[in-house]
């Protein structure tokens, strides 16, 4: 194998040569996996419980890792602007042939099996681990990519074994030209343009301003990946070790266990040229959807891309988060279509999503990126209205119905960001005509009902009246302990006497109530409660987020103080019901400082938006504190973890999607 310690340092050109290999691989190995995790079935009446919760495992496991390739496509983005150049978001299109890659990385789409698991550790293996890959990735042929030329100023494809190899050639170039040229003259990129983990909750995803950040962010990738360091039982590696050893387990049990459709290898959206060694999916039912799967996946990246690109933290945020919502909408997709045949007219294998990229995804002129993207969002709304669907095993009558409101409600997102909103719109895509209605299978889901309004108790005194809204109660207990004379609790009948204190005193204890349970109204003249100068969120020791500023949570307008689930477990969501404690919830209320920049702006409107099956997504000034105080984050845009199970508190780092999390939300 050729060293990759470089002698010299190597030119910008090179490191970014590397780099965009680098994105390549980290891109192409998180669709390999999402489509094995994608091929696994999401029910069978012939599983025991022992089976389905494997299955389970297996799943939210693939997709962790997944999941952390996106960091490391992200690290390699952060990389890439930090040197001055665009993020790279594309890729060849699966299967790839021999030569974009070292011999040994063979990269194709195959759903679950012992086979794919195996091939699966060997590509994550650490560097000079004795593994073979799996008979069936063989390679097709073996080649050296690199010679010994030197002074060539066009960069050179470099052999190695490793995706650990690739990045210390990474660690060793970086540090070579810090160390001739200067740092300065290296990272010369706009720090606006960095994406951290507010902007994407990834596991990992930091910032690279500097060489100790960009040594930072590969150390980040390798001990994830292969597991270098110390701690190595969660490495991607290890993780797939694991799943085979559980899978091998349960087939010894029961030869019959089949945890996966028969998806395809090697599946093609479009009519191969030469090979049979692809799967073209022609069945007429299924194609459309696959054609709607790329077309989502596509506008995704071409999100990302624009999020990467922007330098005004609203923005950012938004496009990022856009792109996220429309990689959640693919899921049911993929699913689907790993558990449908990909012919109609001769027996085969399933479908599955090929990820059939663009070739290119450039970022768009900023004046008319929302429109561009909303305009091809509405195509995929009206082409999915119009498709027919039989459910199977595993989906609801919501299932795909819930692909197109996602759809819809990013289209209305991109509406609100469009610079050109006064010209010309596309118009909204139409709903499904009374044919399409008809010979759908699937029925839209019906409305969401509209919650009753929460019950609120009135107490009315000569000065003040008080509400009392025992549904957001957290039991803080200021008030019957600041004010026993006013609340007294375990009373039959009335129990809150207003009176019994001077006005200013219970407006004082009113105001003490994190959770907005207890407001008032005064009728003497004097002012009513205002949103806070500064708008904080405080992020409670095993406990759920106080939240103090002009609120609107989920619409609700109502109110200045609240306290937000951060557990999973509220029976009240968004909103904490104390059930932190029952669950035994641990969470640390003092999670690191990420070096906050001051806030231009410090009060105003904060919007805090649940996410259907995810965070919390807040939109707003607002700082980030820890329990004792300490300021953690100032952001105007963030996505908060309210599973309970991210590596990242208090920002989501996407755990809720190998989590099985369910909440309602937008």
């Amino acid at each position: 194998m050729t060293s990759l310690a470089p002698q010299t340092a190597p030119s910008r050109e090179q490191l970014l040569y590397l780099l965009h290999e680098a994105a390549e691989i980290e891109h192409n190995l998180m669709c390999c996996y999402l489509y094995a995790a994608f091929s696994l079935k999401v029910a069978d009446d012939r599983w025991t419980p022992p089976q389905r919760e494997a299955v389970a495992d297996f799943r939210r496991t693939i997709t962790g890792v997944a999941l952390e390739e996106m960091t490391h496509l992200c690290l390699v983005g952060n990389l890439m602007s930090a040197l001055g150049a665009q993020p790279f978001f594309s890729r060849p299109n699966f299967p790839i042939d021999a030569g974009p890659y070292p011999d040994g990385f063979v990269m194709r789409l195959q759903g679950f099996s012992l086979a794919t698991l195996e091939h699966f550790e060997f590509v994550e293996r650490p560097h000079g681990a004795d593994i073979q890959d799996s008979a069936e990735f063989a390679p097709a042929r073996r080649y050296q990519r690199s010679a010994a030329i030197t002074g060539r100023l066009s960069p050179l494809s470099l052999d190695y074994e490793t995706v650990g190899a690739l990045y210390n050639a990474l660690r060793a170039g970086l540090t070579a030209f810090c160390a001739q040229h200067g740092e300065g003259a290296l990272f010369l990129g706009d720090p606006a343009l960095q994406v951290d983990a507010s902007f994407a909750p990834l596991p990992g995803v930091t910032t690279v301003r500097d060489l100790a950040s960009a040594l930072r962010a590969i150390e980040t990738i390798v001990s994830q990946g292969e597991g270098a360091g110390a701690d190595t039982a969660h490495s991607h590696f290890n993780r797939f070790v694991r799943l085979r050893e559980s899978l091998l387990a349960r087939l010894a049990e029961d030869p019959s266990f089949e945890p996966a459709w028969p998806a395809a290898t090697n599946p093609v959206m479009n009519r191969p040229v030469a090979s049979s060694a692809r799967v073209y999916i022609d069945h007429p039912d299924i194609a459309p959807w696959l054609d709607i799967g790329n077309a989502i996946y596509t506008t995704s990246l071409r999100c990302l891309a624009q999020g990467f690109g922007a330098v005004e933290p609203a923005s950012k945020a938004a496009w990022l988060a856009v792109s996220a919502e429309l990689m959640r909408a693919l899921v049911p997709v993929g699913q689907g279509l790993a558990a449908r045949p990909a012919h109609a007219d001769r027996p085969g294998p399933h479908a599955g999503l090929t990820f059939t990229s663009l070739r290119t995804l450039a970022p768009l002129p900023a004046q008319s990126a929302a429109r561009f993207v909303a305009e091809r969002i509405g195509e995929l709304v009206s082409r999915a209205r119009a498709l027919r669907v039989v459910a199977v095993a595993g989906e609801t009558e919501s299932t795909w119905q819930r692909v197109i409101d996602a759809l819809v409600r990013q289209q209305a997102r991109l509406a609100t960001m469009d610079p050109l909103a006064d010209a010309p719109a596309v118009a909204p895509a139409p709903a499904p005509s009374a044919a399409a209605q008809t010979t759908a299978s699937q029925p839209a889901a019906p409305a969401a009902p509209v919650a009753p309004a929460p019950a609120v108790e009135v107490a009315r005194g000569r000065a003040m009246t008080v509400l009392f809204e025992a549904k957001r109660c957290v039991h803080s207990r200021h008030c019957v302990l600041d004010a026993p004379g006013v609340f007294k609790a375990n009373t039959p009948g009335e129990w809150i006497f207003p009176d019994q204190i001077s006005t200013e005193a219970l407006v004082e204890v009113a105001h003490k109530c994190p959770s907005g349970a207890i407001r008032y109204e005064r009728a003497d003249g004097g002012p009513a409660e205002a949103p806070p100068a500064v708008n904080t969120l405080f992020v409670r020791e095993n406990g759920p987020y106080a939240v103090r500023a002009a609120l609107d949570v989920a619409g609700d307008t109502s109110h200045f103080r609240a306290t937000l689930c951060r557990c999973g477990q509220s029976k009240n969501k968004p909103y904490c019901d104390g059930s932190h404690a029952t669950a035994k919830f641990r969470a640390s209320g003092e999670p690191d400082t990420s070096a906050p920049d001051p806030l231009a702006v410090r009060d105003g409107r904060l919007s805090v938006v649940p996410v259907r099956n995810g965070p919390l997504r807040v939109e707003g000034n607002v700082e980030i504190c820890a329990g004792t105080g300490r300021t953690v984050a100032r952001v105007t845009a963030a996505r908060l973890c309210r599973c309970g199970q991210s590596n990242n508190k208090p920002f989501c780092d996407l755990s809720h999607v190998a989590a099985g999390f369910e909440a309602d939300g937008e």
